[in-house]
């Protein structure tokens, strides 16, 4: 069966009747750009053909209750009567609670409504399951409520949800991509005043996801860290953001910051022209600049950022070491998750199943290689 099958039936045998709709909102992976989004950067992401899927159907109360089918049918329940509040059982509801909570706030009236959750977005993997969630829970509810809202606000509605709510300070970027993609498309976004482009991919290669299987967890990892160290650097140069910074004003000061905060700073000011860099390049079918681009991000990352680690970098390295592959980078917060990588059609086949070999061979670890396509965003499936 497929995913939207199986949710479906599943949906039917837990609640004892069909659902109404069927929402899907994507994961995404980010082709270049990182730690740009919260520094009013710029990113480019496409969404991927990995998904969140929400079944549900109204309720004549005003009470929400979940169900998630790839944890073991988890549920959970609360009431949009009642102060929604995070809580530490089933946190994996704090994303739905968190958007219904930011929609409230924002003084729309949600219906209840029985949900099941299904996805195959790997968790704790940097393509953003949580930001597809929330996307996908707003999309439900302006649909299940009839609420007269823009995507955009559902982009910053489930950006508030997951600062403020479930208490990571995470940029726009997961939630604008898994809303707004379109097909056969990357999105430069703009972070600072929302703008965007289409860019079309380059012709004749694949992005290839190759998944670490080294899990991370962004609220306890380095990530708010990480924020802040660039927040004393913008304060420093007297900037609203590290955008505003250009690399010759950067040089010119950096050995004034502390040692640590400079290294940050470097990273920040030299991947958002690296972005805009890759953009001309996707334009011009530039592949071989492109890849070079990739791969001076990951060095950023790994030594000035520093938000790599060993299973990153050594996925890194058996991924340039094949034959096609024409640049390897580590995509997401870091700490673990995925690699993206640019390989050319004809080597995807043999590059997929050398590197999956090689890692396991030296990690342990079983990686999940698969080349992506990018996709559209969050809609209405049924």
């Amino acid at each position: 069966m497929t995913n939207l099958e199986t949710l479906r039936t599943e949906f039917t045998k837990h609640f004892s009747v069909s659902p109404k709709h069927i929402f899907r909102a994507p994961g995404r992976v980010n082709l270049i750009g990182e730690h740009t989004d919260y520094n009013d950067g710029f990113v480019l992401p496409i969404a991927i053909d990995r998904a969140m899927l929400i079944a549900a159907r109204k309720r004549n109360d005003r009470i929400v209750r979940m169900v998630a089918l790839d944890l073991r049918e988890a549920q959970a329940e609360f009431s949009l009567d009642a102060p929604i509040e995070r809580v530490e059982k089933n946190k994996w509801s704090n994303y739905v609670r968190g958007v219904a909570w930011a929609m409230q706030a924002r003084g729309l009236l949600l219906s209840g409504v029985d949900l099941m959750m299904h996805g195959d977005v790997p968790i704790g993997s940097g393509l953003s399951s949580s930001a597809a969630l929330e996307v996908c829970t707003a999309t439900m509810f302006r649909e299940m409520s009839e609420l007269e809202i823009s995507k955009l606000e559902i982009v910053r509605l489930c950006q508030r949800a997951e600062n403020e709510f479930v208490g990571v300070k995470s940029g726009i970027m997961d939630q604008f991509i898994s809303a707004l993609a379109q097909t056969d498309s990357a999105l430069l976004i703009d972070c600072r005043d929302l703008s965007y482009q289409n860019v079309t991919l380059p012709h004749g290669v694949t992005f290839v996801v190759c998944d670490t299987s080294k899990r991370r967890g962004l609220v306890d990892s380095e990530y708010n860290t990480r924020r802040a160290e660039c927040e004393q650097a913008a304060k420093f140069f007297g900037v609203k953001a590290l955008r505003d910074v250009s690399f010759d004003r950067f040089e010119r000061s950096e050995k004034d910051l502390p040692p640590m905060v400079a290294k940050r700073a470097r990273h920040v000011v030299t991947e958002n022209a690296r972005v805009l860099q890759a953009v001309e390049a996707a334009k011009q079918n530039d592949l071989t600049t492109f890849g070079k681009l990739m791969n001076a991000s990951h060095e950023s990352l790994r030594d000035d950022y520093q938000v790599s680690c060993a299973e990153l970098d050594t996925m890194v390295e058996i991924a340039r070491q094949q034959p096609g592959c024409l640049g390897a980078r580590l995509t997401g917060a870091g700490f673990g998750g995925c690699t993206v990588n640019l390989v050319e059609d004809k080597s995807v086949d043999a590059f997929v199943a050398n590197v999956a070999r090689e890692y396991q061979r030296q990690t342990g670890l079983t990686p999940q290689v698969y080349a992506c396509h990018a996709m559209a965003g969050a809609g209405k499936l049924a």
